[in-house]
């Protein structure tokens, strides 16, 4: 939704920004092994088109695209690594 030098803030409507990074180039480290973001996606359709992109931009996989009955009936997610070795991931919860 906006951006600048030092931050930038995810949303969808503007103004109204639910994530915000901010870079910190001094003492930044990648989180330890529990840690993930996982975002909420409209659709499955979504979720795949995440997963791809983010191979395609130097991602890795880390767990799949697809149902992942580990979590429920109706989980369906892309797990990925970034390239600086973030753990994300798009979800839906909903059958579609």
């Amino acid at each position: 939704m906006w951006e600048d030098e030092t931050y930038v803030g995810y949303g969808t409507e503007p103004g109204k920004d639910v994530f915000a990074l901010k870079l910190r180039p001094q003492n930044a480290g990648v989180p330890g092994d529990g840690f993930h973001v996982a975002f909420a996606a409209p659709t499955r359709e979504a979720v795949s088109a995440f997963y791809e992109a983010a191979l395609v931009h130097g991602g890795r996989d880390n767990g799949g695209a697809g149902l992942h009955a580990e979590y429920g009936p109706d989980y369906f997610a892309a797990f990925v690594m970034d390239p600086d070795g973030y753990r994300i991931e798009a979800v839906i919860t909903e059958g579609a």
